[in-house]
């Protein structure tokens, strides 16, 4: 299985004038703690980490540390998360068939979470790791005005991975472009051009992480995942 990494933003919400993944929990940057899930997923084969060029001496050292097993590749990133991930997938090899995009903010995720993940593509080409909303939800308007209260039901919360069959996710990719389509995720690509997008299951851990707060959240999942 093939698995791109996003890994080119700023952590602007984090306050910090440097990629958020280089900032560290319990004393290791964000980026280890998802490699080292990676690390101990049997599915993996092939690893490429997409960035900005100025944070690739951190990602070297990184992966020289954990000694992959196989090909590891940096990709120059674009401007957006969308443009990334074009990036990425252009760098696939040839042979590539499948491919998990992952975020690198969410360094929370397990092993087991990607390995069901490279599973999942056996059986449908799109999915999406995803959790039920447990929130009531409202939709607002502009003056935030309650619109509408959607059943919870049928709501999910989007996380990574999300996995695809490559050919497919090219295709998309390469319309969105054409059409000037802006996304925030691979999956509304699928959807944008009526493709099938399944669930999985995530994990309620698997967070974003996105604040400071996050941070603080994500040193006490960890202690405890790792010091029982």
């Amino acid at each position: 299985m093939h698995l791109l990494i996003p890994a080119a933003g700023l952590g602007k919400r984090m306050g910090s004038h440097r990629n958020k993944l280089l900032l560290e929990v319990l004393g290791r940057p964000l980026l280890a703690w998802t490699l080292t899930a990676i690390r101990a997923t049997p599915a993996i084969s092939w690893l490429g980490i997409i960035g900005q060029p100025g944070d690739f001496p951190d990602w070297q050292v990184l992966l020289a540390e954990f000694d992959f097993p196989y090909p590891t590749v940096l990709i120059p990133g674009g401007k957006t998360r969308q443009e990334s991930v074009y990036n990425g997938l252009q760098a696939l090899p040839d042979d590539a068939t499948q491919v998990l995009i992952h975020d690198g903010a969410r360094c929370l995720a397990t092993p087991d979470l990607f390995q069901r993940c490279a599973q999942a593509l056996e059986n449908c080409s799109g999915f999406v790791a995803a959790i039920p909303v447990k929130d009531t939800i409202k939709i607002v308007n502009s003056t935030n005005i309650v619109t509408a209260t959607p059943n919870r039901d049928f709501l999910w919360a989007a996380q990574t991975p999300q996995g695809f069959w490559v050919q497919e996710l090219k295709d998309c990719h390469q319309k969105g472009r054409d059409l000037g389509l802006e996304v925030t995720d691979d999956a509304a690509l699928f959807e944008k051009f009526d493709l099938p997008v399944q669930i999985v299951m995530g994990e309620e851990t698997n967070l974003k992480i996105t604040t400071p707060a996050d941070l603080a959240l994500a040193e006490q999942i960890l202690k405890g995942r790792f010091n029982p």
